[in-house]
């Protein structure tokens, strides 16, 4: 099973002009320190808002949109994953980097060890698409969407510096980004 920041590795090395939205903590750390870029939206607050804030910028434009999420996020909105589902972008995929903790707030449980949440996502209507050893990025990335891609990966954090953007930063260029 691969750490937090390999798949994140993994994901970043088949990206081309993807959009991607990473949730807030430090999964977004770890997607600045391997590599940053301006199609990059690092969340910094609002967990659990990372598919609906992807829904959006899928139904805006054809880009395929990838957001990097986890079980403790997910479980905090599941609203927003019904709502994607329902408007069923083909350019969204929902990547769920599933470590069975809150990793960012001190690796409480989440119940994804209890409920299996691509069967959640699957039965919303979501195209499940689930890795139990090496994760196939480009396949998640050929599939129409809405993709759920169930990736689980071990608890922990990476020893990665802190992002040194302001948010103006951040969401400046990303919307530079998004609007070229």
């Amino acid at each position: 099973m691969l750490t937090r920041i390999e798949a994140i590795e993994r994901i970043v090395g088949v990206l081309d002009d993807e959009i991607v939205v990473c949730n807030l903590g430090f999964p977004s750390r770890e997607l600045y320190s391997i590599k940053d870029s301006s199609r990059h939206f690092y969340m910094l607050g609002s967990m659990g808002m990372a598919p609906s804030i992807g829904l959006g910028l899928a139904l805006s434009q054809d880009r395929r949109v990838v957001v990097l999420d986890g079980d403790g996020s997910i479980l905090m909105n599941l609203g927003g994953l019904v709502t994607a589902a329902a408007q069923a972008p083909k350019n969204l995929v929902i990547v769920l980097l599933d470590n069975r903790c809150y990793g960012s707030t001190g690796s409480q449980c989440t119940y994804s060890d209890l409920i299996d949440l691509g069967d959640v996502a699957g039965s919303m209507g979501f195209n499940v698409i689930r890795f139990h050893e090496e994760p196939d990025f480009k396949r998640v990335l050929q599939e129409d969407g809405p993709v759920f891609a169930h990736v689980p990966v071990k608890p922990g954090n990476a020893d990665v510096p802190v992002i040194d953007l302001s948010p103006e930063e951040i969401i400046e260029r990303f919307m530079d980004e998004v609007r070229s």
